[in-house]
């Protein structure tokens, strides 16, 4: 008996919490039906790099590109196969570190980023820069 009015019995409280977790495990099944979002290449890959070192590979099937840090080798091999309509033989992944820059008494940091060098297959390659 509670001071507020009548307090629920042991029985009903654990019937309608039994109730709510059955309601929440069909909420859960009906999202779980809903179809996964659209791949896209534009998520993963931020810009092709254009240096002059990667120009002078670009003879060997190499080509580089800055990613998002969350990428990994399997989303950039999907990504430049669904953008540019090559086949991917190789992706290579280094994550460039920042670096302490000083301007005076200032002293600031330079962005780190993520850079995946690709290697093609034969028979395929990607004009990054028109000629």
């Amino acid at each position: 008996m509670g001071l507020f009015g009548d307090k629920k019995s042991n029985k009903e409280a654990k019937t309608v919490a039994v109730k709510k977790k059955e309601e929440k495990e069909v909420i859960k099944n009906e999202n779980t039906s809903v179809k996964s979002r659209q791949f896209f290449g534009y998520d993963v890959i931020v810009f092709p790099r254009v240096t002059e070192k990667s120009h002078n590979v670009s003879h060997l099937r190499q080509y580089a590109f800055n990613v998002k840090k969350t990428s990994n080798k399997d989303l950039v091999r999907k990504a430049v196969e669904h953008i540019y309509n090559v086949k991917v033989e190789k992706v290579r992944i280094i994550n460039v570190p920042a670096k302490k820059r000083r301007m005076g008494k200032v002293v600031g940091k330079k962005a780190g980023y993520k850079k995946a060098i690709v290697t093609l297959k034969k028979g395929f390659n990607i004009e990054i820069m028109p000629q």
